[in-house]
């Protein structure tokens, strides 16, 4: 990162959001919300979310009954919910509620399974925006240990189109 970057983000307090929080900034709701905490955002740049994976989470229930593994495409989703809330909190309190849609997924890699009891640590770095298109790249851990990584690119939308 180049140092006038690094000198403007300084002086910037990093924050933090709960699940009220979260759910005031994106439209995500149960069964579908997968952070329970947002932390370290530092607008325009990146976040950390948290995930505490719990057996009874919906999905467990058919994905691998007997041996249950949090899918890998939900771990791409919970990145993308923490990038969504790091866009609101870019963009300021009349982006929340606005929807953010994937266009891209690149570079996923899964590298162990998530299991019940384990707490996602989800990172996001903003890559680049331009207008109301929006790159980051995105890091699972548990434990400190890498489970999950992805490039993905996302829009923000003034309201949902019509169904």
């Amino acid at each position: 990162m180049d140092g006038a970057t690094a000198e403007a983000r300084a002086g910037q307090e990093t924050r933090t959001l709960d699940i009220a929080g979260i759910m005031r900034a994106i439209p995500h709701r149960h069964p579908f919300l997968l952070i329970d905490r947002v932390e370290e955002i530092e607008p325009d740049h990146s976040a950390v979310g948290v995930k505490n994976v719990s057996i009874n989470e919906h999905f467990f229930a058919g994905h691998f009954p007997s041996h249950p593994v949090m899918p890998g495409v939900l771990i791409v989703e919970s990145m993308a919910q923490t990038a969504a809330v790091l866009v609101v909190e870019t963009l300021g309190g009349d982006a929340a509620g606005r929807l953010v849609y994937f266009m891209s997924v690149e570079g996923a890699k899964f590298r162990r399974p998530v299991v019940p009891g384990d707490q996602l640590r989800i990172e996001v770095i903003k890559v680049r925006q331009r207008g109301s298109v929006w790159r980051f790249t995105g890091m699972a851990r548990v434990a400190g240990t890498i489970v999950a990584e992805a490039t993905f690119t996302a829009m923000i939308l003034d309201r949902a189109a019509p169904v």
